[in-house]
């Protein structure tokens, strides 16, 4: 009874969508072969179909669906360049003689313009379960640069540098609606920067609307364009530790009597009862090795931080040279967030029944 019920739904599922319209690129999903291509139809409506992905493969291909080889693996090589909000900041210090842990200085710490910048390549093995359900692994090296403009109590900058592997799962359907086609793309990557303790968890979520042009000579070649939008969400808390010769750029140490001065000034400013919640923090530690410029000295922090725009708009192209080969771009041109990816994809078909 169980079986039957699954093979009526997956059946429904598979009429609602040509009942839709499908028409989509290979690289996401089944498309409708045009008329002008009626040789190149009939052929798909008279393939066997004896491989075990797709589920139900051979009921796209009978009513004339060209679908994607059901495995892929894509090469992508990605850059992207956001603001970061930080609060709820915390300071440690680490040094021969001192061990401080992580104390709350928010209410005395302001940030200006903060920005990271990532540069990366992954990869991205995929299967498409169903002609309109595709999952994927992502699977990824980079490197990630961070400044940070401090602004109270002094002028500060701080560029952070360091190597990122990540690692995640995702998920992706697509269906068609007239002549274009919509996708709802949704990942979850775990990101462990070198110097941070723990990995952080970046969920995304993307919507694409695109519309593909096949080759007059060639149906199964293809040019596919699409406008979209993405959704970005990270981990808010992060727990770290950083020496302050890798935190602190050379021009600050040019410049650290001006800066150390610029603090004694501020702190010299303050009332008496701020001053007593001032000295219960590391902050007059980390000014005192700063002082003895001692750049050995281990900063711990912890901060909330979140990206200062969740969304942005992306546009992109893909060429489809076959059924094995397609390459992609995208950018993200709208919003705070820009971005720029370059993919090759290679796919193929699999396991027979």
């Amino acid at each position: 009874m169980r079986i039957n019920t699954m093979k009526q739904l997956g059946v429904l599922m598979l009429a609602l969508l040509i009942l839709s319209g499908l028409h989509t690129q290979a690289q996401y999903a089944t498309k409708k072969v045009r008329s002008k291509h009626q040789q190149y139809t009939d052929s798909l409506k008279n393939v066997e179909y004896n491989y075990v992905l797709p589920i139900l493969g051979q009921g796209a291909y009978k009513r004339g669906f060209d679908i994607p080889y059901p495995m892929g693996v894509m090469l992508n090589g990605i850059w992207m360049d956001q603001g970061i909000d930080i609060s709820n900041m915390k300071l440690g210090l680490l040094t021969d003689n001192k061990d401080i842990p992580l104390t709350d200085v928010d209410e005395f710490i302001g940030f200006g313009d903060n920005r990271n910048t990532t540069y990366g390549v992954n990869v991205r093995p995929d299967l498409w379960i169903f002609p309109f359900l595709n999952v994927y692994g992502l699977f990824g090296y980079g490197t990630s640069i961070t400044e940070v403009n401090l602004v109270a109590p002094v002028e500060l900058k701080s560029i952070v540098e360091q190597n990122v592997s990540t690692a995640g799962v995702g998920v992706m359907g697509a269906f068609g609606i007239g002549p274009v086609w919509l996708s709802v793309d949704a990942n979850w990557t775990w990101n462990k920067p070198e110097l941070l303790d723990d990995p952080v968890l970046v969920r995304v979520l993307g919507l694409r609307l695109g519309k593909t042009w096949t080759f007059k000579s060639r149906p199964d070649r293809n040019i596919a364009v699409w406008v979209g939008a993405m959704r970005l969400h990270m981990k808010s808390e992060t727990v770290g530790a950083v020496t302050m010769k890798d935190a602190l750029p050379s021009e600050t140490w040019e410049r650290l009597d001006e800066i150390v001065n610029n603090y004694d000034q501020w702190y010299d400013g303050l009332h008496d009862r701020v001053k007593e919640r001032v000295d219960e923090t590391a902050l007059p530690d980390i000014v005192d090795s700063m002082r003895d410029a001692d750049g050995s000295s281990t900063i711990r922090y912890g901060m909330d931080k979140q990206t200062v725009d969740k969304w942005n708009g992306v546009i992109g192209m893909q060429y489809q040279h076959n059924k094995h080969w397609m390459l992609r771009t995208e950018a993200g041109v709208i919003g705070d967030r820009k971005s720029f990816m370059l993919s090759l994809n290679y796919r193929f078909l699999g396991f027979k029944k």
